[in-house]
């Protein structure tokens, strides 16, 4: 029953994370903001939005080691795992964004990060703003610097939406509803499913729920490569995995001091998250320079079952 639970939580938070984005690109539209600032932010928000909500819930409740695994779990699934699926279904052409932004700000982040949680195993509320002050310098550079690169990148397709004002306000509160709603019966669930199977909530959650949270990146990702999209790029995971650190982790901690119960998490999992952060740089120029293909895909895929190997085993 808890597997049921969870598999309709994520369901919730899937569906509400849409329509929330929906919703959100299309108010931002009507009151004008350029598409450039709404590919950044409002879409980067909203689809950051399952994680957050996730995360802040876990937290309050008194599950910090849920909204940590959460993230690292979700940062270890998107360069492993989603990236490992695309690249055995379709090659990706990379940017040169990737080696001169993308992934040195990823790595920054999450060093920063680690560091943050390694000197007393918790994240307190200015720690929290410091990673929120980063992703607004972040933010503020790509925007300044980096338009180019941001239009070639942008897996999420800002369109104009001809709703009502009523029916685009209905739509978005009816996206936080629901994202409330999944959060509640997912934290809930993994919770009781971990004291079912006599785990730990880490496991829980850097496995099956970090996966579920992950499934709009994966879904979105196919839905681009059956379209033949040319915007596909390892930039849009990696641009995840900055906001999951700096947005999720960061406006979370500031809500609600995050403390390490499970020391795990920073002895085995966060050192995983570093090594397949890593592991993508030599990928992308070895053995063909900008290109990620179907032999990078499987090794990554290999990765991320040694990863779940060692987890369960």
């Amino acid at each position: 029953m808890d597997f049921v639970a969870i598999f309709i939580g994520l369901i919730l938070l899937i569906k509400g994370g849409d329509w929330l984005l929906e919703a959100a690109v299309a108010l931002s539209l009507r009151i004008n903001i350029p598409k450039i600032v709404i590919g950044m932010t409002v879409v980067s928000f909203a689809t950051s939005a399952p994680e957050l909500i996730v995360s802040v819930k876990s937290a309050m409740k008194g599950y910090p080691d849920l909204a940590l695994g959460n993230v690292v779990g979700s940062n270890i699934a998107n360069l492993a795992l989603v990236l490992g699926i695309i690249l055995v279904i379709s090659p990706i052409k990379v940017t040169p964004s990737f080696y001169k932004v993308d992934w040195p700000i990823m790595m920054v982040a999450t060093l920063f990060f680690y560091f943050f949680l390694q000197a007393d195993a918790s994240l307190d509320q200015l720690e929290g703003g410091v990673l929120f002050v980063l992703l607004i310098l972040f933010l503020m550079y790509i925007l300044l610097f980096q338009k180019k690169a941001v239009v070639e990148d942008q897996l999420v397709e800002v369109q104009e939406n001809r709703r009502s004002w009523a029916a685009l306000g209905l739509v978005f509160f009816a996206g936080g509803f629901f994202l409330w709603l999944g959060s509640e019966v997912l934290v809930s669930s993994a919770v009781l499913l971990a004291k079912s199977l006599g785990v730990s909530e880490r496991i829980i959650s850097i496995s099956v729920v970090s996966i579920g949270t992950s499934i709009p990146e994966l879904s979105a990702s196919i839905i681009a490569i059956i379209n033949k999209e040319k915007a596909i790029s390892i930039g849009n995971l990696i641009g995840s995995n900055i906001f999951n650190i700096l947005a999720v982790m960061g406006v979370t901690a500031m809500i609600h001091p995050v403390r390490v119960k499970d020391l795990s998490l920073l002895d085995i999992d966060f050192i995983w998250m570093i090594g397949v952060s890593l592991l993508i740089l030599p990928l992308v120029f070895l053995p063909k320079k900008m290109w990620l293909g179907r032999f990078e895909g499987l090794c990554l895929l290999v990765v991320y079952g040694f990863f779940l190997n060692q987890m369960f085993g």
